[in-house]
């Protein structure tokens, strides 16, 4: 028996999507956390890029259609509930993953009671315009 017939992902187990995390395959950190549902996941492996589920639209998000940066897989991971993906990417464009311009979503970082921002930023979100710049849940940092 081979490991592919062993591997079934849980698309179910969330209502149809599980998480995808992207993570740069050169350094190990973690750019982002999206949704594949069984169609963003088989694009992606058909296609080399990452594709993910956004939710809010309830569409296919080829990540870097907009704005160009888009990320190469070069591995994919299962964990060991197959309801989370892995992925291993080469960021590409900008190299920007998150949409206010930083390399990395996880740009802010609470020490000791405060957040700050621990990141520069790649390239200004100003420049992809409403597609980049806007994120409609960006929370607050006092």
């Amino acid at each position: 028996m081979t490991q592919n017939s062993l591997v079934t992902i849980d698309f179910e187990k969330l209502g149809g999507v599980v998480p995808a995390i992207a993570q740069d395959h050169a350094t190990g950190r973690i750019l982002m956390l999206a949704f594949m549902n069984r169609e963003a996941f088989e694009e992606t492996v058909r296609t080399g890029r990452a594709c993910y589920f956004s939710r809010s639209r309830k569409r296919l998000w080829r990540k870097g259609e907009e704005s160009g940066n888009f990320q190469v897989v070069r591995e994919i991971r299962i964990d060991c509930d197959a309801d989370t993906i892995l992925l291993g990417v080469e960021q590409r464009g900008d190299g920007a993953a998150c949409h206010e311009g930083y390399e990395s979503c996880f740009f802010r970082t609470l020490r000791d009671g405060e957040w700050s921002i621990s990141d520069d930023r790649k390239v200004d979100p100003a420049k992809y315009g409403e597609t980049y710049g806007h994120h409609p849940k960006k929370p607050a940092i006092s």
